[in-house]
């Protein structure tokens, strides 16, 4: 779907005959694979739900990181905020020769025409965006009514956060979660964050803590009472966790010093 709707979307400067031949990457689920490029990026998307772009949208930053899983030639397509377009094949590969990709303006293969100039978009293609929107949103509301296991449990003052499950479906991944509060006090969520982690905390040059941006929350926390136990659904964009990365989610009270940290 975000595929589709990237090429309703975008509109490349100069004819196809003009575009050069793409350069190709290779990727797995063992090492991060790191793009630099010379503007921070705006949208990153991959043709198939087996490789995973990721990058931080809500600061932007000029790196994202590919990784991949094996499966089939895919494609790349980033834009960056000043409106360049980059294009690649990727690949899977067990052996990479290459783990950082220092990417220079010339290597953009058009450029993206502003919103403004573009025609609307159809009522029916609206309608497809909508109906995807209202898909994630019933499919995370089935999944409360599933049994909950418990994968992952962390309990500090009385705050009690649990990953109950993890769930890959289409093109997202949705994360169960509970929020239970026996501390006596009622607790005001500030944020309730996704990350994904990799590297050792001691060891600063080696570890990297990238945020997860929610597709959609299914019963967002505000206010949990004491005694009270919330359960919700994050829906992040399909990843790929590699041999040595992992999950956190960190919660945070609003005006107050109480954090939660469960590790997964």
């Amino acid at each position: 779907m975000k595929t589709l709707f990237v090429l309703i979307t975008l509109v490349l400067s100069g004819s196809l005959e003009a575009q050069p031949v793409l350069d190709t990457l290779f990727a797995n689920n063992k090492k991060n694979v790191a793009l630099f490029f010379p503007s921070a990026i705006r949208q990153g998307i991959t043709g198939a739900t087996h490789f995973v772009f990721t990058y931080n949208g809500e600061k932007k930053q000029h790196f994202g990181l590919l990784q991949a899983q094996d499966g089939e030639e895919s494609n790349l397509l980033v834009v960056t905020d000043d409106g360049q377009v980059y294009s690649y094949i990727i690949r899977y590969s067990e052996k990479l020769s290459k783990l950082n990709y220092f990417i220079p303006k010339t290597e953009s293969i058009g450029t993206e025409i502003p919103f403004s100039d573009m025609p609307e978009l159809g009522q029916k293609k609206l309608d497809n965006i909508d109906r995807s929107f209202e898909y994630v949103k019933s499919f995370s509301k089935y999944l409360l009514t599933i049994k909950p296991k418990r994968l992952a449990v962390k309990q500090k003052k009385g705050i009690k956060v649990q990953l109950q499950k993890l769930v890959y479906h289409r093109s997202e991944t949705y994360l169960v979660m509970k929020v239970s509060n026996t501390s006596g006090i009622a607790l005001d969520v500030d944020f309730l964050k996704i990350y994904k982690v990799s590297g050792n905390p001691k060891r600063k040059a080696s570890h990297q803590r990238l945020e997860m941006e929610p597709i959609y929350i299914y019963k967002p926390l505000s206010n949990i009472r004491n005694g009270q136990s919330l359960r919700f659904v994050y829906a992040l964009p399909k990843y790929v966790l590699g041999d040595r990365e992992r999950l956190e989610v960190e919660l945070q009270e609003l005006n107050g010093g109480r954090k939660v940290v469960l590790r997964y």
